[in-house]
């Protein structure tokens, strides 16, 4: 047990909520600690400083837990946070944040660019969302058209009972999946109903398999 490190200790924390919930520890001045998840990531680094307006900076000042959303003006992505500060010895000595992904807004549907203009679709009628050449193509049954928005800010507002990141590339709505094929060991190819076909990657194939159930 003596050889237990807090880093080693923090990354067992993390590796628990790893899917959903990103860590990061401070000091009282800046960020000594930080573990994104798949869902969430605000590129914190290690030496970063404690920016004024995040949820760590306010539970910082009021020496309390705070918990609460913060909205993109800060870290470019919005973010529901809840915030505990430590002290030793009756001393503040930093804080611990978990960061989580921000609830949909409210809005049911993709507004795509295409050639003629601009089309609203339902969120049931996206087939998946793709990132390439630095833009965002968003695929239904019979249109394609592209976004503003990046994969991870889709991941913010889209309902995540059906829509699965299955690939650094891809998002996925698991209601257009027609079938799963194995590609090797540890990834998989998806067959969507609009006859594409859409990889999983190794490093989201454990994290799709749990959602999906096989």
């Amino acid at each position: 047990m003596e050889s237990i490190t807090v880093v080693s200790l923090l990354d067992v924390i993390g590796e628990l909520f790893s899917d959903e919930i990103s860590i990061a520890v401070s000091n009282t001045k800046e960020y000594i600690y930080y573990r994104p998840s798949k869902r969430i990531d605000l590129k914190i680094r290690p030496g970063d400083p404690v920016k004024e307006g995040t949820i760590t900076y306010k539970a910082l000042r009021s020496n309390q837990k705070v918990s609460e959303f913060i909205n993109r003006d800060v870290f470019g992505i919005p973010y529901h946070g809840m915030a505990m500060p430590f002290l030793h010895e009756g001393i503040l000595q930093g804080c611990v944040t978990a960061i989580s992904p921000a609830l949909t807004d409210g809005k049911s549907v993709v507004t795509l660019k295409t050639q003629d203009g601009w089309i609203p679709i339902p969120f049931t009628q996206v087939t998946y969302i793709e990132s390439k050449e630095k833009k965002t193509f968003v695929h239904t049954e019979g249109l394609t058209g592209t976004h503003k928005n990046s994969l991870q800010e889709f991941e913010f507002i889209l309902p995540k009972d059906y829509f699965i990141r299955c690939h650094r590339s891809f998002i996925v709505n698991v209601n257009h999946i027609s079938e799963i094929y194995p590609d090797t060991h540890s990834t998989f190819l998806l067959s969507m109903n609009n006859g594409d076909r859409v990889p999983v990657s190794q490093s989201y194939s454990s994290y799709f398999r749990r959602l999906l159930g096989f």
